[in-house]
């Protein structure tokens, strides 16, 4: 069956062909009629479309139902996407600020010039205590070790006159022997009293000789255990004195990094600026500590706050004003008062006195009181502060050994500690400061002149 058998489906395949923009056509009545039986082509009953126009309406109606079913399809993975995301910038978050915690805590080390030579301070004053320690011990052992070696003298000496008495009865008994025994000698008598006699003497020197071999035996023994223990004590000596010489190498170092920080304050300006701005913020936070130590002092004893402008009171530690012993022996080389670097020129204020003296000299209390603080103070070391009753406090600062602990009553001229370098930057001194209700006084005017 050809195509022209079905007018319309030849003439649709036809018009399918045909150009886009067709030229016009001229309108006649044979025209007309095409245009109707045209018409008539182009409708289709309902139920009757073509096999390919029903295929496009069911492709049609699958992708509309695909599209509509995809987004909830796929709605529960989208969301597990979303969270395992915002857990992941949860702990990238996390993971930032603790690197920035650690930079900050970096810095802050890097940029305190005080923490880090206090943090050298104490491991050196941890290897000292360490290496005396170890130093003690040695001392110790040394002196067990002569002890054992008078022992073992003594020891050697009897077991060389047990051995000789020893020696001599084995002579004897050989004589004895090669003369044919004893018991012969005995036996062969008439007398019964004088073989009796002869029994008895020659039990006696048996006894005696068990008795010297029994000594010897112990001698020996003893000689052996002191000898043994000798050697234990030198082994252990042996192994304090390596560890007493690896501690001083680690003392050595850190003394090195002390040296090498310090020099860098005094030589180069960075260094030498940041470490009077350091200390001048030290300065004001042991001001402020010594204020809250007067107000718990009053709080304790019940008593008003002080009043500004009110005379120091002319008793007690007031009264001797010039005539306070020195704290130790030595002589002032960093006045009270305003000062000016020679080199670099900073300006500073200090509340004290610098007391140039030699390391391990005692410190003494200028005066009766009580002992308020004892301890590490940043910028000054060990710090024993006192307190004397009506405001007056004084402070002792780069102590070496502190000799007295937080609430103990001290007399005038008492040891409460020895001469040190610890938060020093110029070597073993004492830090002298005297304060009234807070302020710092001139430590000069409080005492007596030297002839």
């Amino acid at each position: 069956m050809s195509l022209a058998t079905y007018p319309c489906t030849a003439e649709r395949g036809e018009r399918g062909r045909r150009d886009p923009f067709p030229p016009p056509v001229m309108r006649t009545p044979g025209a007309r009629m095409e245009s109707s039986r045209t018409r008539q082509c182009d409708r289709v009953p309902r139920g009757r479309a073509t096999p390919p126009a029903l295929l496009r309406r069911t492709l049609l109606l699958a992708a509309l139902v695909s599209l509509l079913v995809a987004p909830v399809a796929a709605q529960q993975p989208k969301r597990d996407d979303v969270q395992a995301e915002q857990r992941k910038l949860q702990q990238t978050q996390k993971q930032l600020k603790e690197q920035r915690e650690k930079a900050a805590k970096a810095r802050a080390r890097e940029s305190s010039l005080l923490a880090e030579l206090e943090e050298i301070e104490k491991r050196l004053v941890a290897k000292q205590r360490e290496v005396t320690r170890l130093d003690a011990r040695i001392k110790r052992i040394q002196t067990d070790v002569q002890e054992l070696r008078g022992e073992i003298s003594k020891l050697e000496g009897s077991r060389s006159g047990q051995e000789e008495a020893l020696a001599r009865r084995l002579r004897t008994a050989y004589k004895v022997h090669a003369q044919g025994g004893a018991l012969p000698l005995i036996l062969s008598g008439d007398d019964p009293v004088t073989r009796a006699a002869a029994l008895r003497h020659l039990a006696s020197l048996a006894a005696l000789d068990a008795r010297l071999i029994r000594e010897y035996r112990l001698t020996s023994e003893r000689l052996e255990d002191r000898k043994g223990r000798e050697e234990a004590r030198q082994r252990e000596l042996a192994d304090l004195r390596a560890d007493a010489t690896r501690e001083q190498a680690e003392v050595d170092r850190e003394a090195g990094k002390r040296r090498a920080l310090l020099a860098r304050v005094k030589d180069e300006r960075v260094y030498h600026e940041r470490m009077v701005g350091e200390l001048t913020e030290a300065a004001r936070r042991l001001e402020a500590f010594i204020r809250e130590l007067g107000a718990k002092q009053r709080r304790l004893a019940k008593v008003p706050p002080p009043k500004g402008g009110v005379e120091p009171p002319g008793v007690g530690f007031g009264s001797l004003r010039g005539r306070l012993p020195w704290p130790t022996d030595g002589r002032i080389v960093s006045a009270f008062g305003a000062q000016v670097h020679p080199r670099f020129g900073t300006r500073t204020f200090r509340n004290g006195v610098d007391i140039e003296t030699v390391e391990g000299r005692d410190v003494m209390a200028v005066y009766a009181g009580h002992v308020v603080y004892t301890g590490w103070f940043k910028g000054y070391g060990n710090l024993i502060i006192l307190d004397h009753g009506n405001e007056y406090y004084t402070l002792y600062a780069h102590i070496a050994e502190i000799q007295v602990k937080e609430a103990d009553d001290v007399r005038q001229g008492q040891r409460i500690g020895t001469v040190g370098d610890t938060g020093s930057l110029a070597g073993p001194r004492l830090y002298f400061e005297v304060r009234y209700q807070g302020k710092p006084q001139d430590p000069a005017d409080w005492l007596r002149e030297r002839g």
